[in-house]
């Protein structure tokens, strides 16, 4: 007997009131959460909007507000709120939303950008140029540190020599791993810019060359007195940009803006050849004739801007730092440190800002151990225990979304305290790390170079996380987690033995890993996440049998529910329902029945990745809450389904009374 489909209309119209209809720019969703563009967050109320029936939680990111509900309840209620005809319901409508990509829109329009402010857009810039290239800075400094070690004459004294006895030639190779990235930096920079503002990414890499060739005269020894700028014209200084961020940001700019204006202009039979040739004729004598010295030197008084505050003395900097820090990730501005941090390294080796920031993620393990161990609630133990899971390789938005900032305030306050005092401490002893991109237990990694710093660092991150559990135990535990869930009175499902077959070919990964915060904090439910192999077309089959209950016009998610009770989706890539269906082709409807291994669709991969999106595959249990626990993923021996070689091995979870989910994979 089918299910009677529960009317949502009072939750569409609670919703609505929450939010404000004359707040709601425009209204969108994707398969598993409503997706608000708002006038100002700040008229929300994120505790009554979580207190509505079928919420799972909220987000606020991307000039987005978003309300989960979850696979097929979102459909529901978006079709419940489209139907008051109150807000601008567009998705699925040949319309701009907002700037920057999201569901069921186009390419971005200048009115779209101007509903962002300039402050938005300028951090969604730095962290869209920055974080492809923080990889290779952070191998950088590993490879730095190890050296550092290996030639330490402390070190080297334990095995009997010194260290005049390292060949001349091994050091020349090991400083091509460890000094490549910084000679080359600007490159790196100009390549990142250019893929950010859809210009050519190879064009980006010989501009950043020519800025950093050896034939001009080194910035580094320009600055030292070995080397002297050339003098063009007898006028115009011209050095190498080594060690400049700024000039390669602006180089990039230029360039890329450069490059789409003589493509859009260029007569097609001529376009290939002279719009890569004016490119970089244009860019490179732009920044050569003024704006590279006169950008370079901006640079520079900001950095000694920066070292200015680091070093106000008796820690003052420190604290101002470490304290602001926190409060910086929370409006989601510090990704403009990166850049920063970057012009640091590029420009000493060293980076103590991040050393100073980094107490804030130690502050934060604190706070959220705190809150852990005095819960009586079942919920903010679970929520509080992902958090500190997340922290300690450095994913701080659990912690700070679902502990510092869901109750009240004081427990951020703690952290801002901790995080500024434990920076004090080591502003005074003036400890730098010799890298960035990691934080909390993989952040040691990057004092191995100095033993000094690398203890003291040690000893203040420990402190730092008991003086925010010690503050937190005594003024900061919310009275809500005091309090034990009340029972909601829904019986738990009976379920069985049931198998979740991986729809696609690829390597199975953490959920934890993936990057999108709903799914990898498991507020979707758990599961597994798949990287896929192989290039164009991937084939998607159905992880188990049962009746299709989510078909997206997109392509981009199938859901299904199998006979025993189990709702799996499958979701292709992150944020590709923005894609619109280009590259995705199903070949299921809704409702329709299907066997395990059955063609679902498929989708071309080389279309997410050209469109600068994630491909990975998510497989999500979506009604996980159903079974009393689920331990963690185990392997067991291999097993063919099928003869399929998409299905080699099997992975076990133990659900409630010993029935369990198998994924395959």
């Amino acid at each position: 007997m089918a299910r009677k489909k529960k009317d949502y209309t009072d939750v569409a119209k609670q919703l609505i009131d929450i939010v404000g209809k004359d707040n709601v720019v425009s209204l969108t969703h994707c398969e598993t959460r409503l997706r608000f563009v708002v006038k100002n967050r700040k008229k929300i109320d994120d505790k009554a909007i979580q207190n509505l029936p079928d919420v799972k939680g909220v987000f606020y990111g991307s000039g987005q507000y978003q309300v989960i509900f979850g696979t097929g309840i979102v459909n529901d209620v978006y079709a419940a709120i489209d139907k008051l005809h109150e807000v601008n319901t567009i998705y699925g409508k040949e319309v701009n939303t907002i700037y920057g990509k999201d569901d069921a829109q186009g390419d971005d329009s200048d009115k779209d950008k101007a509903n962002q402010s300039w402050g938005k857009r300028f951090m969604a810039m730095l962290s869209g140029i920055f974080i492809p290239i923080v990889p290779v800075i952070a191998a950088t400094g590993l490879f730095l540190g190890l050296k550092g070690t290996f030639t330490n004459p402390q070190v080297l004294k334990l095995f009997g020599m010194v260290p005049s006895q390292i060949p001349a030639n091994l050091l020349t190779v090991v400083s091509v791993l460890t000094d490549t990235v910084f000679s080359f930096l600007p490159a790196l920079i100009v390549w990142s810019t250019f893929r950010y503002f859809k210009g050519t990414p190879i064009i980006g890499i010989v501009l950043g060359l020519m800025l950093v060739s050896p034939l001009l005269p080194n910035a580094y020894s320009v600055a030292n007195g070995t080397a002297k700028a050339i003098k063009l014209f007898g006028v115009i200084l011209v050095i190498g940009a080594q060690g400049s961020v700024l000039t390669a940001l602006v180089a990039g700019y230029i360039g890329a803006k450069s490059e789409l204006f003589f493509r859009k202009h260029m007569p097609d039979v001529i376009e290939q050849i002279m719009t890569s040739f004016l490119t970089l004729l244009v860019t490179f004598a732009i920044m050569v004739l003024g704006v590279g010295p006169i950008v370079h030197w901006v640079e520079n008084l900001l950095l000694a801007a920066v070292e200015g505050v680091i070093h106000i003395p008796y820690g003052i900097g420190g604290f101002l730092i470490g304290a602001a820090y926190p409060l910086m990730v929370v409006i989601g501005i510090h990704q403009m440190m990166i850049a920063i941090e970057t012009s640091l390294l590029a420009a000493t080796h060293l980076n103590p800002l991040i050393t100073l920031e980094a107490m804030y993620g130690f502050a934060n393990l604190g706070v959220a151990l705190a809150i852990f161990l005095r819960a009586k609630s079942k919920s903010a133990k679970e929520t509080s225990m992902s958090a500190m899971a997340s922290q300690l390789f450095g994913v701080s938005e659990p912690t700070i979304f679902g502990v510092l900032i869901r109750y009240n305030l004081k427990p951020l306050m703690v952290t801002v305290l901790t995080s500024g005092i434990g920076a004090a401490v080591l502003s005074i002893f003036r400890v730098a790390a010799n890298s960035y991109g990691l934080a909390v237990l993989p952040s040691y990694l990057m004092y191995i170079y100095n033993f000094r710093d690398l203890i003291i660092y040690t000893i203040v991150s420990i402190l730092t996380v008991i003086l925010a559990f010690v503050l937190t135990n005594a003024f900061a535990i919310p009275k809500e987690v005091l309090q034990p869930d009340k029972p909601k009175g829904v019986p738990v499902k009976e379920v069985k033995d049931d198998a979740v077959y991986s729809p696609v070919a690829g390597e199975a990964v953490s959920l934890k890993t993936v990057k999108d915060q709903v799914f990898s904090s498991g507020m979707m439910g758990k599961g597994i996440a798949i990287q896929p192999s192989g290039s164009g077309k991937i084939s998607v089959y159905a992880p188990n049998d049962g009746k299709m209950s989510v078909v997206a016009k997109t392509g981009h998610a199938y859901g299904l529910k199998t006979p025993n009770g189990m709702e799996i989706l499958i979701h292709l890539g992150i944020d590709t329902v923005s894609l619109k269906g280009e590259g995705f082709n199903t070949k299921v409807k809704i409702g329709q029945e299907v066997k395990a291994g059955q063609l679902l669709g498929t989708f071309d991969i080389d279309v997410i990745k050209k469109h600068q999106l994630d491909p990975t595959v998510m497989v999500i249990i979506t009604n996980s809450k159903d079974y009393k626990n689920m331990s963690q993923l185990k392997l067991v021996k291999q097993r063919l389904v099928k003869k399929s070689s998409l299905f080699k091995r099997k992975l076990r979870i133990q659900l409630l009374l010993q029935q369990q989910i198998d994924f395959l994979y």
